[in-house]
């Protein structure tokens, strides 16, 4: 009589892993899909490429990558390689360190570095600002919307050598 309760607890257990044991890989990766990551920003700056690859997944099955040519830190103002998420963002920042110089979308990572739009667009490129990762303006003005939109703390802004 005690057998009994005994098979059907064990039945129950077992049941879903035979379940589970019938799903191939294929069908758990479409399982996948329909459920997409969570929206975030992802920001690769590459120093030696001077060029930032960003990734924006939107969380609702759309994901938009972008290349860009930068320019980041020149010699004695190099841009500090890490992975940082954005401290603030300021739609038309000025430099109050650098003569009052206008710092258009403006995404502040470490300590007063920012990416940023540029009105020298003929240095990117290169390495050629004071640290900051500066960009084209409607470069800067995509990536200022993402972070904006789904927020700093689903941002990672990643500098590599």
């Amino acid at each position: 009589m005690t057998a009994r309760p005994v098979v059907r607890s064990l039945g129950r257990l077992v049941a879903p892993l035979a379940f589970a044991a019938l799903i191939t890989l294929p069908q758990l990766a479409s399982a996948n899909s329909l459920f997409p990551a969570p929206a975030g920003v992802r920001a690769t700056v590459n120093l030696s490429k001077q060029q930032m690859d960003v990734v924006v997944n939107r969380g609702n099955g759309v994901k938009e990558t972008y290349s860009w040519k930068v320019s980041t830190g020149r010699k004695g103002f190099e841009t500090p390689p890490g992975q940082f998420r954005p401290d603030y963002l300021d739609e038309m920042h000025y430099s109050s360190k650098y003569e009052n110089a206008p710092m258009p979308y403006s995404v502040f990572f470490n300590d007063g570095i920012a990416v940023h739009a540029t009105s020298e667009t003929r240095h990117l490129g290169r390495p050629a600002s004071h640290g900051c990762v500066r960009l084209d303006k409607a470069n800067a003005e995509v990536f200022f919307k993402a972070v904006h939109e789904i927020g700093m703390m689903r941002t990672a802004i990643i500098v590599e050598k």
